[in-house]
């Protein structure tokens, strides 16, 4: 029997768009069964989001100010429907979404979003580095591919660890939402302003 792993599970949540949750439970009933848990949750109604069309022309703007005011944030998620942008789930979602950028300082929304010349630039950065350190030249690819990995960690709001329960990254969240809203959610801007920071 194949054992559920965490692996298994985000492989599920890609190819449903179903939250986490869900996907281990429907694991373990399969279990580790990956068709057989599509079956699964198909029969529990799950509906399935992974490839969805229906346009995210819905949503909320957020603003976050901290209490020391020395830092704010403005924020645009969004949704199909007005109905799902004004739940409680979709709102405070938001409220966490704006409080996660204000602590974390993200650059960029998704890795696609980085600038191709940020990026070739972290590698040349990476790879000098690695040279430095004397690490072998067959290793150095692997070495810098996992340093810019960390680097989409740090800087890429989707691939954050969330600040309130380190375990889950901010993409985990947004799949959670969209499953329980039965619709897709998508973070299109974010704003984070410092005081004294240009």
């Amino acid at each position: 029997m194949p054992e559920v792993t965490l692996e298994l599970i985000k492989r599920l949540r890609e190819e449903t768009g179903i939250g986490i949750v869900d996907c281990k439970e429907a694991l373990l009933k399969a279990k580790g069964n990956l068709e057989e848990a599509k079956k699964i949750l198909r029969m529990e109604g799950k509906e399935f989001l992974a490839g969805q069309t229906r346009a995210a022309n819905e949503g909320r703007v957020e603003a976050y100010v901290h209490h020391s005011g020395k830092v704010g944030v403005l924020l645009e998620v969004n949704t199909s429907t007005d109905f799902a942008a004004n739940s409680e789930a979709f709102r405070e979602f938001i409220r966490n979404l704006a409080m996660q950028i204000a602590a974390a300082k993200p650059r960029w929304v998704k890795p696609e979003d980085v600038p191709p010349e940020v990026l070739a630039e972290e590698r040349e950065v990476q790879r000098k580095q690695a040279e430095k350190e004397g690490k072998p030249p067959h290793i150095i690819e692997k070495i810098v591919e996992g340093r810019i990995g960390k680097f989409y960690e740090e800087n890429c709001l989707l691939r954050q660890p969330y600040v309130r329960d380190p375990s889950l990254r901010v993409e985990d969240l947004l799949a959670d939402l969209g499953a329980k809203l039965g619709e897709p959610v998508v973070i299109r801007r974010f704003v984070r302003f410092e005081v004294g920071k240009g």
